[in-house]
């Protein structure tokens, strides 16, 4: 799939690979960045973010809000990194532009769960570049 249709959809299964070659996969919100790339918030602290730093490869594949893949849809490779500062305030408002009220609940949420000291709210954004 190209970056602008996986852009166009609500929930995109994001596959991150383990040291032993195991994959993991969780649902996230998709946006593009209008460059070919694609992003999408995290904290800084997650595995999917330490599972990057290890190897960079990822699979996207269009799924429902538990990650059930799409019937009908391919995996798309391609490889992300974790960015921060100007470029994390870019994709968090393309976020919050595709996801209005959703991604501001989140955003309060995460906010809530800091000043309680049970994590931190989103603090880095994954670009991806397709293959």
């Amino acid at each position: 799939m190209s970056a602008a249709s996986l852009g166009a959809e609500k929930y995109v299964s994001f596959t991150t690979f383990r040291k032993n070659g195991e994959r993991k996969s969780l649902p996230v919100w998709i946006v593009e960045l209008g460059d070919g790339t694609l992003a999408f918030t995290t904290g800084a602290d997650s595995w999917k973010v330490k599972r990057l730093a290890n190897d960079p490869r990822v699979e996207l594949q269009p799924c429902d809000q538990r990650g059930g893949v799409r019937s009908g849809t391919s995996v798309t490779p391609g490889t992300a990194k974790a960015v921060s500062g100007a470029a994390f305030e870019e994709v968090r408002a393309l976020v919050h532009t595709k996801y209005r009220l959703m991604s501001k609940a989140i955003d309060l949420a995460g906010k809530l769960r800091t000043k309680l000291g049970r994590g931190e709210s989103a603090s880095c954004a994954v670009v991806i570049t397709l293959d």
